[in-house]
């Protein structure tokens, strides 16, 4: 039988939840600091300082490589994982994000009311996927 009470003590699991959880945090505190409001779509959006993406992905590459070694092919398999991450955030997520927001212009320039208005704020600069992916780790070793 399975046993689903493993989850709980499932260490870099935990550790990428958290990772996640810090780095949504952050971006809601930044938003009170810099915009001075509470914006709860911050909670599971996308984009922003830092990448929870990353710091997701790395938490749990470096809460694996704690527990079964840097040599671990486990550990391998999950920085590649995290590597492919964060290299979609900046690229090609920050690239869809950027034509959205050409495309939200064309439509209000042309005042085409019955078109949806596009998430621009899909990707991440290189500066918020390290932040996220530092985060990360540090969640990562610590857990």
């Amino acid at each position: 039988m399975y046993n689903f009470g493993a989850i709980l003590q499932n260490t870099p699991l935990w550790a990428a939840i958290v990772g996640w959880a810090a780095a949504q945090g952050i971006k809601i505190l930044l938003t009170l600091i810099t915009e001075k409001r509470f914006d709860a779509s911050r909670i599971m959006g996308t984009g922003g300082m830092p990448s929870s993406h990353s710091s997701f992905t790395m938490a749990l590459s470096f809460s694996i490589a704690k527990y079964h070694g840097f040599d671990s092919p486990l550990f391998a398999v999950a920085l590649i994982f995290s590597f492919v991450t964060m290299y979609d955030a900046q690229g090609i997520r920050r690239a869809a994000g950027k034509h959205a927001q050409i495309l939200n212009d064309i439509v209000q320039a042309h005042k085409m009311p019955n078109i949806e208005e596009l998430k621009e704020l899909l990707g991440h600069t290189p500066l918020e996927v390290a932040a996220g992916a530092l985060l990360g780790i540090c969640i990562g070793l610590w857990l």
